[in-house]
């Protein structure tokens, strides 16, 4: 089964002065109740703590700060949908149901763009074996 929302936000953000880490997402809605995807990785190359902890590489936010790394085996943008197709180990830390999430895109175009630019290096980050199979942007 396939969970379906409408973004109405877009963000990517790759400079250090914007933030802590290397970030791209969708939202509904900018609130806290609204449902949304945020991906991130570090500036830096993982170190030896992550690399141990499992942290080297991407890592997939949900509502409620739920978080999984390496979790995303494939992402495609076919028009104005955003599919996300996920590791279904990951379901339980991510608090979702479904391995496949679609977001129709309905954000600023100038958003969705700057997101396609700064996902597809949060998904090269770190260990090559937690990079996605497909990423189609």
């Amino acid at each position: 089964m396939t969970y379906r929302f409408t973004a109405r936000l877009a963000c990517g953000l790759d400079e250090q002065d914007q933030g802590e880490c290397v970030m791209a997402g969708v939202a509904e809605a900018d609130d806290e109740e609204a449902f949304s995807l945020l991906f991130m990785c570090d500036f830096d190359e993982p170190d030896a703590q992550e690399v141990r902890l499992g942290m080297d590489t991407h890592c997939l936010v949900t509502p409620d700060q739920c978080t999984a790394y390496g979790c995303v085996r494939e992402v495609e943008l076919d028009g104005d949908v955003l599919r996300v197709t996920l590791d279904p180990s990951s379901l339980d830390a991510l608090g979702l149901a479904d391995s496949v999430v679609e977001a129709l895109l309905r954000a600023p175009g100038q958003d969705v763009a700057r997101m396609r630019q700064v996902l597809p290096r949060i998904l090269a980050y770190g260990r090559p074996n937690a990079r996605p199979s497909l990423i189609k942007l």
